[in-house]
C-alpha cells in the first residue's frame, strides 16, 4: 500500500473507526485515542494488508484496541475510583417526598382510568403483577393485557403531560 493509498484509507475510514470505538467504550476522548492508537497500529504493519481489505482490517484493529483497553488495569482503575467517589446512594428526603407526591398523583390517575385499562393498570402498576399473571387472573389472552396495557400507558401519560404543563 502506498502513502497516498493509505492517507485516502484515513480520511475515507476515520470516522468509522471512531464510531467502532467510541461505542465499545463508551467515552469520547478514549474513543479518539483508540482512533489514533488503531491508524498508528495499522500504519506500522501496512504492507500486512491489501488495498481491497483495508476496511474490515481496520475494523477488526478497531475492536481489539477497544477490547484491549476494557481490559486494562487503567480502565478497571479509572472505573473504581469513579464508583468509590460515588456519594451516599440514600435519597434527600425533598427527592423522596417528591418521589412519594408523584406516585400519589400516578395512583390517582390510575384509579380514574375507564375499564378494561384500570383493572389492568392496577394489577400491573399497583400490585406488581406480570402479564402472565393478569392474564391468568382476568382469563385474557396476553397479547389482549399487553394492548390494554400500552392503552393505558398512552392515557397516563397524556394525563401527566396535561398536569406537568398546567403547573
Amino acid at each position: 500500500m502506498t502513502t497516498e493509498q493509505w492517507q485516502k484509507s484515513i480520511e475515507q475510514y476515520e470516522k468509522l473507526i471512531f464510531t467502532i470505538c467510541y461505542q465499545m467504550v463508551h467515552d469520547y476522548h478514549e474513543a479518539q485515542n483508540l482512533t489514533q492508537e488503531t491508524f498508528l497500529s495499522a500504519y506500522t504493519h501496512k504492507e500486512n494488508c491489501q488495498i481491497e481489505t483495508v476496511k474490515p482490517w481496520l475494523a477488526r484493529i478497531a475492536t481489539n484496541k477497544a477490547k484491549d483497553y476494557l481490559k486494562s488495569a487503567y480502565f478497571r482503575k479509572e472505573r473504581m475510583e469513579i464508583s468509590e467517589g460515588e456519594k451516599d446512594p440514600s435519597p434527600l428526603p425533598e427527592i423522596l417526598y417528591l418521589e412519594k407526591e408523584g406516585m400519589e398523583k400516578i395512583k390517582t390517575h390510575i384509579l380514574n382510568l375507564q375499564e378494561p385499562y384500570k383493572l389492568v393498570s392496577c394489577m400491573y402498576f399497583l400490585e406488581g403483577k406480570s402479564i402472565n399473571e393478569i392474564s391468568k387472573v382476568l382469563q385474557r389472552p396476553q397479547k389482549t393485557v399487553q394492548t390494554q396495557l400500552y392503552r393505558s400507558k398512552k392515557i397516563l401519560q397524556k394525563k401527566l403531560d396535561t398536569v406537568t404543563l398546567n403547573q
